[in-house]
């Protein structure tokens, strides 16, 4: 069956036994309470500037540290499969208060600089293409890999990671990957609570339903799970930026700012993609002003006072995982 058939089943099946409304009506006042239980008031604008891809390469290492030692970011997910990792990994035992989480990764996207999966080949072999790489898409993943093999190759990543002396805060997935299917989410969810690494998840408002179909995914099919998740006590953000348009400077800084000036109540996840200016990563990806231009965005003071002016609160993941055990 096709990703495409799959979500189509997955929606179809649930068609006259989830509402969205009812849905929207359980969560009404969670971000409120979310608030006040971190000590601020119900309506207060909570803001996580969350840094995307660390550990894929020295670039991107050099400039997420800098952000979050100097900058407004508040925290990041390290990318374990990736050649870089060990240099964060020792940055964050060296800096143990550091907010850093899992990006668990599945795909190997970019033309040259690739990765491979960290559990044996062997275990997951619908995780990597011809040439023993990850796959460069989620369809693709979606079309070759189980949800055993993707369970067998994220316990591989975590397990890496806290050998290395890490102590994720939090996870979140590399392209999406974990919100393709139901059995992907289903795994990524119950290995958040086997670990105690709280897993990234969003309320299903039509904003994140729109925003799911933007990326080729449909929110609706993980309903059931992610009920089993709240029923558990899992956090849930109400809103998720995933970067901007445009490559200048100028115009990803206007549309950031337009982002910030209207952020509404609850907790809100920006998520970056910073890098350096530098050979290495004009070599990865064409992309690469993009990402050096957030990383000047997000260091500058101009954001930084335009937060404080519009009495946005920073959080992290830190805080939310000391609710979510409590």
């Amino acid at each position: 069956m096709t990703r495409r058939e799959w979500l189509k089943f997955g929606f179809g099946a649930l068609v006259g036994t989830v509402s969205v409304m009812r849905w929207e009506r359980a969560f009404a006042g969670t971000s409120n309470s979310i608030a006040s239980m971190l000590g601020y008031q119900a309506d207060d604008r909570l803001l996580i500037i969350h840094a995307d891809d660390v550990g894929m390469c020295h670039s991107v290492n050099a400039a997420t540290v800098r952000t979050l030692e100097n900058g407004i970011v508040t925290c990041g997910s390290v990318m374990v499969p990736c050649p870089w990792f060990p240099e964060i990994a020792e940055w964050a035992r060296e800096h143990p208060d550091a907010d850093l989480g899992l990006h668990l990764t599945l795909t190997s996207e970019w033309r040259y600089y690739r990765w491979r999966p960290v559990a044996p080949i062997e275990k997951v072999k619908g995780l990597v293409d011809d040439e023993g790489f990850m796959w460069r898409s989620v369809e693709e993943v979606v079309q070759h890999a189980s949800a055993q093999e993707v369970e067998i190759e994220l316990r591989a990543q975590i397990e890496r990671a806290l050998k290395f002396g890490m102590k994720p805060t939090h996870m979140d997935s590399h392209m999406g990957t974990l919100f393709a299917t139901p059995e992907y989410f289903e795994v990524y969810v119950r290995l958040g609570k086997e670990y105690g690494i709280i897993p990234m998840l969003l309320k299903p408002t039509p904003k994140i339903y729109k925003l799911a179909k933007r990326l080729g995914l449909d929110y609706a099919v993980l309903l059931p799970t992610l009920n089993k998740a709240v029923e558990q006590g899992y956090i849930l953000l109400d809103d998720l930026v995933l970067g901007v348009e445009g490559d200048t400077y100028e115009e990803r800084k206007a549309q950031y700012y337009n982002i910030i000036e209207n952020l509404e109540p609850g907790v809100t996840e920006i998520i970056v993609h910073l890098s350096g200016d530098d050979e290495e990563i004009r070599h990865i990806t064409s992309n690469w002003r993009a990402r050096y231009n957030e990383f000047l965005i997000f260091t500058s003071p101009e954001t930084k006072a335009l937060i404080e002016r519009k009495g946005i609160r920073l959080i992290g993941y830190k805080q939310l995982a000391m609710l979510w055990r409590r």
